[in-house]
């Protein structure tokens, strides 16, 4: 796979540090695009690539692109604007890492075909040092025998890799995925919320909670935040808002009541509303402790 010529479309948080890892492993970044041209510009310097300025000079320039946007409207930009990365994508191979609606996925897998290229989603769930560090945990969807053409390319960034089935179904599980934790999130801002109106040692409370029923793996990584009110971005309220929509639609479509994810999404909507989207995830304590808003 060293052999191919990479392109990355989406240089944020994630996708840099997926391209600046690739290029420690030895992979030949050719071809980067952001919509900051700046951060292209920059990275593109770091690992001896070129920042174009056109999604179709991207597809000309490398055989394999990966791409990290931010929702379905981007996606549909990058893949079906006037300007696009279909553009010439006979022989390409598409690595989407983005959290999107299944149907998105289908959609794009499709249209891809017609052109003669391939398409993978490779949906995250990990964050930056992750990325960096090629420690990522991958739910991939689309064809199989696409799947174990790439997955040498996939092991490189991931330290957890699972196939979960055709175009679509990844997404499906990285929606859910997302939905309980943000429901975990979001029970633990609660519990901190009222241990601290309550006047409890929060230190104290969350030893308590990580001996008994109330552990989790975001007490592990936001409580802290949430009590010093340490919200750098690692995975953002709008993000967190975005895909417990998902999730809650899967739910409808499935005629299942969600509750639960409902009362998450709300929150997580609020606090976007109020221009603290782009806090981390932890931010959601904002809404439950006492005196912060």
């Amino acid at each position: 796979m060293k052999d191919k010529k990479i392109g990355f479309v989406g240089l944020g948080r994630m996708g840099g540090n997926m391209a600046r890892c690739l290029n420690d492993k030895g992979y030949k970044i050719t071809a980067l695009y952001d919509i900051n041209k700046n951060v292209a510009t920059e990275l593109a310097q770091e690992v001896d690539a070129t920042a174009y300025q056109t999604l179709a000079e991207v597809t000309a320039h490398a055989d394999i692109i990966l791409t990290v946007v931010t929702n379905d409207a981007a996606m549909h930009a990058i893949f079906f604007g006037e300007d696009n990365l279909l553009t010439g994508a006979e022989g390409r191979t598409f690595i989407n890492c983005a959290t999107l609606t299944p149907a998105l996925h289908g959609k794009l897998e499709a249209n891809a075909a017609q052109v003669g290229a391939k398409c993978l989603e490779a949906c995250m769930a990990s964050s930056i040092p992750q990325a960096r560090k090629g420690e990522l945990f991958l739910m991939v969807g689309g064809d199989e025998a696409e799947f174990k053409a790439n997955k040498a390319l996939l092991d490189d960034l991931s330290k957890a890799l699972h196939y979960v089935g055709p175009a679509g179904k990844a997404s499906e599980v990285k929606a859910l995925v997302n939905m309980v934790m943000n429901i975990n999130t979001a029970a633990l801002a609660e519990g901190l919320g009222i241990g601290d109106a309550l006047g409890l040692d929060l230190k104290m409370l969350c030893d308590i909670f990580s001996q008994t029923g109330a552990n989790s793996r975001v007490l592990e990584t936001d409580a802290e935040d949430m009590i010093l009110r340490d919200h750098d971005c690692y995975f953002s309220a709008a993000h967190a808002a975005k895909d417990s929509g998902i999730a809650l639609g899967l739910a409808a479509n499935a005629g299942i009541n969600a509750p639960l994810a409902q009362a998450t999404f709300e929150q997580y909507t609020k606090l976007t509303e109020m221009g603290k989207g782009e806090l981390d995830k932890s931010g959601i304590a904002e809404l439950t402790f006492k005196g912060r808003i």
